[in-house]
């Protein structure tokens, strides 16, 4: 897969070009990531899969901007994220990228309307916009009922339900959703997902971490991983250039 700078292709949202990524581990270097360039396409919907060690989640962090390449270039809407500083990241994350996570990370002191306004606090919103905001999403994910119910009361479906409202509240332009249904029983799981298919039909850009196949067939591409590097696509080739 050639690197040849950013793409001018509109449709383009992020791409990695001859990513690497290298953790020492004692004497001993781990390379989680190989040398990878690949781009996916606005309003797309991936899974990536792989085993244990397959470099998945690492692929997931370096896209969220959670972690650094040691190696190569990270571009999200033709701008270089891999040359940014620590606070340049974090602003960049809050503004534009959303995250759901296995265990929801709620904080329980705080009702569903108080945990969905989160980032908006941080992003400066006064009180009385960011309360509308949170009840607006809290009614799109089923949860209008019990804004004011804490996630002590809620079961583990609504608690991701909640997940989702907050990783939406910044009006993100990429989700990403690592195992998200990891902590569900199967019919929940299947709800949840039905959300984020419901929510990528609305335009959003989904990526989600998955090692279940049943998951990753809710996804429209699936990235295989393999030591480091990508195994197989299956999908569109034109989403992976």
């Amino acid at each position: 897969m050639p690197s040849q700078g950013p793409s001018n292709n509109h449709q383009e949202i992020v791409r990695l070009e001859d990513a690497q990524k290298i953790y020492q581990m004692g004497m001993q270097e781990v390379r989680a990531l190989a040398g990878i360039t690949i781009s996916f396409n606005r309003g797309s919907f991936w899974a990536i899969m792989g085993p244990s060690g397959s470099g998945k989640s690492t692929m997931m962090n370096i896209l969220g901007c959670l972690d650094r390449l040691s190696s190569g270039r990270y571009y999200l809407e033709g701008q270089d994220v891999s040359t940014l500083d620590d606070d340049s990241l974090s602003e960049l994350r809050l503004k534009h990228l959303g995250f759901i996570f296995q265990s929801f990370n709620l904080i329980p002191q705080l009702t569903v309307q108080r945990n969905i306004e989160l980032p908006l606090y941080y992003l400066g919103w006064d009180s009385t916009r960011s309360a509308q905001r949170a009840e607006e999403l809290a009614g799109e994910v089923g949860l209008g009922d019990r804004v004011r119910h804490r996630p002590t009361e809620l079961s583990g479906g609504e608690m991701q339900r909640v997940a989702i409202a907050r990783a939406l509240a910044n009006d993100p332009q990429i989700l990403f959703a690592d195992e998200p249904t990891g902590n569900l029983d199967s019919a929940t799981g299947e709800q949840i997902l039905e959300l984020l298919v419901k929510l990528n039909e609305q335009g959003k850009t989904i990526i989600i971490v998955t090692h279940e196949s049943t998951i990753a067939d809710y996804a429209r591409y699936k990235l295989h991983m393999l030591d480091g590097r990508i195994d197989r696509i299956e999908g569109d080739s034109n989403e992976a250039n």
